[in-house]
């Protein structure tokens, strides 16, 4: 699976590319700070919710620091999908990176 952090990905968004941002946080999290046009499936709810998502979109799945993120991912090749990056690094790293005016917590 790919990795990219996030600058690399904030590139890759200014650049035009459109893929799935697939957020695998908890409610509560994505409640205090998410990228936008992400959508959000908890790991939790991830494997009844799978068929939600397109198999052959490029998906980029994103937690608060790249572990659950990774996990989620791994899943996803796993079922199929055949274009999945995990954002190294999570939320966390994108308030570092790319907008300090994001809430951390």
């Amino acid at each position: 699976m790919r990795q990219l952090r996030p600058s690399e990905l904030a590139a890759y968004l200014e650049a035009g590319h459109a893929p799935t941002l697939l957020d695998v946080r908890e409610r509560w999290e994505w409640n205090l700070c998410r990228l936008p046009d992400a959508i959000l499936i908890p790991m939790g709810e991830l494997a009844a919710r799978v068929a939600e998502l397109d198999r052959d979109a490029e998906t980029v799945v994103i937690c608060h620091h790249g572990v659950r993120s990774f996990h989620a991912a791994r899943f996803l090749e796993a079922a199929g999908f055949s274009n999945v990056v995990n954002l190294s690094g999570g939320v966390a790293a994108w308030a570092d990176e790319v907008d300090p005016a994001m809430a951390r917590y």
